[in-house]
């Protein structure tokens, strides 16, 4: 990681780790109040396959004050010969954004999904001048703030029952943007990471 953290002080570039996750209609588990002797029930309707699939970025540069940046991309059912969630193109979609967004060069950090390390991914990041690309080690979601979103994005998500698809995205949306105006949260998610982000 220190590699990843020379290269970004070097360039003067954005440091930007990235991750995905899906959150269907069957809420996460979590923790409330009820009745003594009465378990709380929360009747949803989890029918199909639809869900929301999310890939965001964790953004961090010295002197500047940590971002968020996130796309959503809806899967409405089974369609046959149709790949679920991000492709290259949606990814490559993401990461312009935020090169326009942050107005300077990144840095990325991701993990070795397939859709990563694909021939055609590649084509898309050597395309790109302003962006280099480092792969996480295997198994290692512990170097990648981004999973403590996902994780506090679950926790809110509890126990909310969801009455549609275009519902459970207006939740998502809505509670990570709510994130990305507390950089105090996301300082906080870099820094359950213990990785050193100071200048060198």
């Amino acid at each position: 990681m220190a590699r990843h953290k020379r290269t970004a002080a070097d360039l003067g570039a954005w440091l930007c780790f990235e991750d995905e996750a899906g959150q269907g209609l069957r809420p996460p588990k979590g923790r409330t109040w009820g009745r003594k002797g009465h378990t709380p029930v929360v009747r949803v309707t989890a029918a199909g396959t639809r869900r929301v699939s999310t890939a965001a970025l964790i953004c961090t540069k010295p002197g500047c004050r940590p971002r968020l940046i996130y796309r959503t991309l809806i899967d409405r059912g089974p369609r046959r010969g149709r790949r679920k969630g991000f492709g290259e193109t949606d990814y490559a979609r993401l990461l312009d954004a935020a090169h326009q967004q942050l107005g300077g060069p990144l840095v990325l950090v991701w993990d070795n999904l397939n859709r990563h390390v694909s021939t055609r991914m590649k084509q898309l990041t050597e395309q790109r001048p302003w962006l280099t690309v480092y792969q996480l080690p295997a198994y290692a979601p512990e170097f990648n703030p981004v999973e403590a979103v996902w994780s506090h994005l679950k926790r809110s998500l509890a126990n909310l029952a969801k009455h549609g698809i275009d519902e459970l995205t207006a939740l998502v949306k809505t509670r990570l943007k709510r994130m990305q105006y507390r950089p105090d949260l996301i300082h906080g998610f870099i820094a359950k990471t213990r990785l050193d982000f100071s200048p060198p």
